[in-house]
Formats: C-alpha cells, structure tokens, sequence
C-alpha cells in the first residue's frame, strides 16, 4: 500500500527563469518526519526527469512543516524563451502532490 504526497500535504510554486520553487506543506504536523524521511532530493528528481534536468535541493522548514524545493533547469530555458505550452513552476505543483510515497503506517 502507498500514499500520495497529496494525502499528506498541499503545495505552492513558482518560477524564476529556468528553476522551478515547489513548496510542500504537511496538513498536520505528524506527517512532518514521515516526509522528512521519505520525500527525498532524489525521490523528486525522479519525479520530475521527464521534464527537468536538476539538480534538485531540498530546503527544509521545520518551525513550518513544510519543504521547499528548488529545481534547477526545469522549465525549458525559462517560461519567456520555452516554445512549450504552459511549462511554468506552478502547474509542477500537482506533479510533486502526485508522488507515491510509502504507507506511513
């Protein structure tokens, strides 16, 4: 059995140029370790290599729950040169929401 990040937590983002800022915020403070250990630099930057290069930081805010991911060469040269429909940071959000994580149980 496994849990979305989205059964755990919402998400924001954003861009700048060619990065993409994807924030995850736990719904209740006791997923916080749970994704701490399993929401991983490397788990995201799987998620997301169809569509992003890397490398993918992982910023952690403890005082919020929440995460703040940077990832870097994700948006094809920057939403302003990229020839792609809609390739900006914030429709990445429901990608990150819809990584399979282990069941925490």
């Amino acid at each position: 059995m496994s849990v979305r990040v989205y059964d755990l937590a919402h998400s924001r983002a954003g861009d700048k140029g060619n990065t993409s800022n994807i924030s995850v915020i736990c719904y209740d403070t006791k997923h916080w370790e749970f994704l701490e250990r399993e929401l991983t630099e490397q788990r995201v930057a799987e998620a997301f290599r169809h569509i992003a290069k890397g490398p993918v930081r992982r910023h952690p805010l403890r005082n919020l729950k929440a995460f703040n991911f940077v990832i870097e060469n994700a948006l094809g040269g920057g939403v302003t040169v990229s020839l792609a429909q809609d390739i900006h940071g914030k429709s990445y959000s429901n990608v990150m929401l819809a990584i399979e994580l282990p069941d925490p149980e």
